[in-house]
């Protein structure tokens, strides 16, 4: 929680330390009340977007109350085109200062000039002008794609051959499901058509590897009606994702298991498919080590909750767990939700292990370009070790609004004892 606190101020801070340059400059334009005003308009919104969330993290609400776009649209501006234009500004002027080319320009060129009572635009004002409105309008056309991209996902199809996979269980299929996300950026109306699509796919399992929740939506029984959708319920197995107890985790595993939902912490699921012989063993991961608020340096109401912390060592010390509990006679399959689990897991011998967690690099130039792989190891797709592979899912939905070439997606996935010829 401390460390949101320390993000979210640095975000306003670096919000009103622009709001004052770009105020500064837009005075010398022509009109320059006019770009005031509108420059006010905009940079309000996004500080007291920024201000709210601070109050939420004092626990006054939990709820992301404001309309879905303007969420969207604050998002968009403090976490990807402000940092950008601040780094695109900070490295013009580094350059400027390294080759000594800045040079104190008379006042008469930064007001404007008038001729026969006809204000004259100089070049500066135009970059001015360019430098002030470019990111606002950047801002709003990456909104409007972001929302329009809300609901829109692809049924990806896809087959492993993999080795050490029994004969009997060449074909089988599993609907691979992740990252819902359901809340600030995913809305509720959508449960319906993800879980017809999912039905659809006709799958023998459907294996959901966690995020059912966004942190703004802490509500378990929102997620258990998407669940409840599926079928068939008897061959659902899932796991959690690290917004599903953000807010508190011993509420959503509680409630989720009450309701019968087969919610692994660290367990073993076997399924035994009709007319075949080798079962399916599901080893399902938690997202990490239980704790309470206070022991994590939460404020407010949250120090009394329990939360999950994770990281390699709370991987692997997962994995031993889970290891212990292989049945030699099943198949078994590694549902973890941060990729990164598959180191362990490959060093422990797990043939297979399905991910989400990243939504597939979440901005992306090319498929090796962008956020994923400054982030993670492993970000979309397959990814192979000896004897052991990874499948990471884009997923549906995301806790940032705005995808570039890392589409949503439910995966189709066929198992295939043997590349097939």
């Amino acid at each position: 929680m401390v460390k949101e606190l320390i993000i979210l101020c640095i975000l306003l801070i670096t919000d009103v330390s622009w709001w004052r340059w770009a105020g500064r400059r837009a005075r010398l334009l022509p009109y320059g009340n006019l770009w005031n005003i509108l420059l006010a308009l905009f940079m309000s919104a996004q500080v007291f977007y920024i201000l709210t969330n601070i109050l939420g993290a004092f626990d006054f609400y939990v709820s992301d109350p404001w309309p879905r776009g303007f969420a969207v649209t604050a998002y968009i501006w403090n976490l990807l085109i402000l940092p950008t234009a601040v780094g695109c500004f900070a490295i013009e002027f580094v350059i400027k200062r390294a080759g000594k080319t800045s040079k104190r320009e008379d006042v008469a060129s930064t007001a404007p000039a008038e001729s026969a009572g006809t204000a004259l635009v100089t070049r500066r004002q135009v970059l001015s002008a360019a430098a002030i409105a470019l990111p606002p309008v950047v801002t709003a056309v990456a909104a409007g794609h972001a929302m329009g991209q809300t609901g829109e996902f692809r049924v990806r199809r896809v087959e492993l051959n993999i080795p050490q996979l029994p004969p009997d269980l060449d074909g089988v299929t599993i609907a691979h499901v992740t990252d819902l996300h359901l809340g600030r950026f995913v809305p509720t109306s959508l449960i319906g058509p993800v879980a017809d699509a999912v039905n659809a796919m006709s799958c023998d399992i459907v294996a959901f590897t966690g995020d059912l929740l966004d942190v703004t939506l802490p509500y378990p029984p929102t997620g258990m009606e998407f669940l409840k959708r599926l079928r068939p319920a008897n061959r659902l197995v899932m796991i959690e994702g690290n917004h599903d107890v953000m807010y508190n985790a011993e509420r959503f595993e509680g409630e989720l298991r009450s309701a019968g939902f087969p919610l692994l912490l660290d367990e073993a699921m076997t399924i035994q498919l009709p007319g075949r012989a080798t079962p399916l063993q599901f080893l399902g991961m938690s997202w990490g080590e239980l704790l309470l608020g206070n022991q994590l340096h939460k404020i407010g109401r949250a120090r009394k909750f329990h939360f999950r912390e994770t990281g390699d060592a709370q991987r692997a010390d997962s994995i031993r767990r889970l290891a212990a509990l292989r049945d030699p006679k099943a198949f078994p399959i590694l549902l973890a939700h941060h990729p990164h689990a598959f180191d362990p897991a490959a060093a422990a011998g797990l043939p297979l292990v399905l991910s989400g967690h990243t939504h597939g690099g979440q901005l992306m130039l090319t498929p090796q370009i962008g956020v994923g792989p400054l982030r993670f190891r492993y970000w979309s797709g397959l990814y192979q070790k000896p004897g052991s592979q990874l499948f990471v899912s884009n997923g549906i939905g995301s806790w940032f609004p705005l995808r570039v070439n890392a589409p949503a997606e439910i995966v189709h996935l066929t198992l295939r004892a043997a590349a097939r010829v």
